[in-house]
């Protein structure tokens, strides 16, 4: 069993009346645990906190309502009614994610993002209810993770949340962009944008939002065949569309990247879905 032993010392830092600290008096008594030769004690617990989510939105009872959802989910939260209180509450709280609605007051979203990706590499979800596909790739062109579309279903927020942080954990190197090189293709997912290199020039693809995203999906493992279904829930997963939309997307992805001079690809595999091509 672990017993009390009393010592008095003299130059111990305590804490101080402002909340900082000051050396201990010749009076003052501090109190050590130890324990006898034989006891048990447990070791400190060294597991990494649950990571902090900033939420940034004006209508507090959305932001109680998402706060509480992912607090369920295991995950502690913060909020931020203004721009500028999100970015205090950035530098000090130093979130693992943010969640930002772009129409928030005083400092609108988009200069918070942009001044969040100044500062470094917080993973940041955009909030709004604005539906664009102009609106998206803003937004993810300015550095967003990820964008999610008012009203939307608290469980579907919970989910993004989790899968942002799942790959801001792996991501190896912040300090690098990362880009794909696919034979010709070049395609840097920082800045949302593919380009066709032809003898060191560099073509750029005038590609929709969903377009990118098919062309990405598909370079991950150019010689994968992905099914319709799960192309849609990588490139559209707001969307109620129909599989079969896809097939529309990939037809005029087709067509871009023939007239930058690559034919044949994505290439569809009967009743099946697509994959980016044969090659090796």
């Amino acid at each position: 069993m672990a017993v009390l032993n009393f010592y008095r010392i003299c130059h111990a830092l305590t804490p101080g009346r402002a909340g900082g600290c000051r050396a201990a008096g010749a009076g003052d008594t501090l109190f050590f645990i130890t324990s006898q030769q034989g006891s048990s004690i447990s070791p400190p617990n060294h597991e990494p906190a649950p990571a902090l989510v900033l939420i940034v939105e004006n209508d507090t009872q959305v932001a109680h309502g998402i706060a509480e959802r992912l607090r369920q989910a295991g995950l502690r939260t913060t909020h931020a009614v203004d721009g500028r209180q999100a970015l205090e509450c950035h530098l000090c709280q130093r979130p693992d994610l943010v969640l930002l609605e772009v129409s928030v007051p005083r400092v609108d979203g988009w200069a918070v993002l942009v001044e969040i990706r100044r500062r470094g590499d917080t993973a940041v979800i955009v909030l709004t209810a604005l539906t664009h596909d102009l609106d998206k790739l803003m937004g993810l062109r300015l550095g967003a993770d990820d964008y999610i579309c008012k009203p939307f279903n608290p469980e579907e927020v919970v989910a993004r949340c989790q899968a942002v942080l799942r790959r801001a954990r792996r991501q190896p190197d912040h300090g690098h962009q990362r880009r794909l090189r696919r034979g010709p293709l070049l395609i840097d997912l920082d800045a949302h944008e593919a380009s066709v290199l032809d003898n060191e020039v560099q073509q750029v693809l005038p590609l929709t939002l969903t377009e990118f995203k098919l062309l990405a999906h598909l370079a991950q493992s150019p010689q994968r065949v992905c099914s319709r279904a799960e192309l849609l829930d990588a490139c559209l997963p707001e969307s109620e569309s129909m599989e079969r939309t896809m097939d529309s997307h990939i037809c005029k992805l087709r067509k871009k990247l023939e007239s930058a001079g690559i034919t044949g690809c994505p290439l569809g595999v009967r009743g099946v879905g697509y994959k980016l091509w044969n090659r090796q």
